[in-house]
């Protein structure tokens, strides 16, 4: 198979050198996207590498992380490559677990592959703390609205796709900036695709990073919860009806009205002075129990949903691939 790197770029100037030189005998074509770069990263990297082996793709505005990798997918698949790996331009991913990243995808065993520093628990101690909290968090929020439960580090951007399932994504409707990784697990999820975790350690040195923790803590909640939402309505209500749909139909109403009434009569009790009767506090009890024991038993039936099995090979043989994206 014909791999190709896409490598966005934005105040990476300092450190491309080094990050085209560690793909070089790796990959057949890198892609480096300038993204409005004020370094001018593109200009540095068409005026000193082989045209043969790079080709700089020039952003007029800022599109962001997720928009500048979009850019370099779809060229390197109009190009006829079929595994496009995206590699940052600041040097913290490690080109040695290349083979280790495309070897999944390659031998059919997943159609989406991201690395994982969160396995070796070794290697965490270069992480800085900030980043060890933030992104446990977001392994599990991303569970929630993505469907892979098995997934840790969703915001891990060393990642590799094979391009047939690329084109059933809905790409104009991705997320352009820093949650370009976790929407794209979200769209995973929806052509029910194969993703699998590759263990490596995150290489941390004077690189600056151009995210922000305050616009994130803003942005990220609402979106994953819009996104678990969409996964929700798609896997149990548009697209399938199964058991899973009727505890979740039957355990949120009677959680909420268990906790409804409870709350309600704790109330009318402490004003009135009056303790409530056995007969509330059962009526409030047990939907409050048997909605959380249903909410429970749909939690398990949706970790064992997860995908199990790659779709690369069947899609690849469709005429338009692209139709299986829907409206997701």
């Amino acid at each position: 198979m014909r791999v190709a790197a896409v490598v966005p770029c934005f105040r990476v100037r300092n450190h491309i050198d080094t990050v085209l030189d560690g793909l070089a005998g790796r990959v057949d074509h890198v892609y480096v996207v300038d993204d409005a770069c004020p370094e001018q990263t593109g200009k540095h990297v068409r005026t000193t590498r082989d045209r043969g082996f790079v080709t700089v793709i020039e952003h007029e505005t800022n599109q962001g992380v997720g928009g500048a990798v979009i850019s370099g997918y779809q060229h390197a698949a109009a190009d006829g490559c079929e595994i496009l790996v995206k590699v940052d331009g600041d040097g913290q991913m490690d080109p040695a677990y290349l083979p280790a990243l495309i070897a999944p995808i390659a031998e059919g065993r997943a159609d989406y592959a991201k690395g994982n520093r969160f396995f070796d628990l070794r290697t965490l101690s270069s992480m800085p703390t900030l980043r060890l909290i933030g992104n446990s968090a977001l392994s599990l929020v991303n569970k929630l609205a993505s469907g892979y439960w098995e997934i840790m580090d969703p915001t891990n951007g060393f990642t590799a796709i094979h391009a047939a399932v690329l084109r059933c994504l809905p790409l104009q409707q991705i997320d352009r900036r820093y949650f370009f990784e976790s929407d794209m697990l979200f769209r995973l999820g929806c052509v029910r695709a194969k993703v699998v975790d590759v263990p490596m350690p995150a290489r941390y040195g004077d690189e600056v990073s151009n995210l922000r923790v305050r616009r994130v803590a803003g942005e990220f909640p609402g979106k994953y919860l819009q996104r678990f939402l969409k996964r929700i309505a798609y896997n149990y209500l548009l697209r399938g009806f199964n058991a899973g749909t009727v505890l979740l139909m039957a355990g949120l109403p009677l959680l909420a009205f268990g906790v409804g009434y409870g709350i309600w009569h704790w109330w009318l009790a402490r004003a009135s002075g009056v303790p409530a009767s056995s007969g509330v506090v059962m009526l409030a009890a047990l939907p409050t129990i048997v909605g959380t024991q249903c909410l429970l038993s749909f939690l398990s039936i949706d970790v064992g949903s997860a995908p199990r099995e790659p779709i690369w090979m069947d899609v690849a043989a469709l005429p338009d691939a692209g139709s299986l994206a829907g409206a997701s």
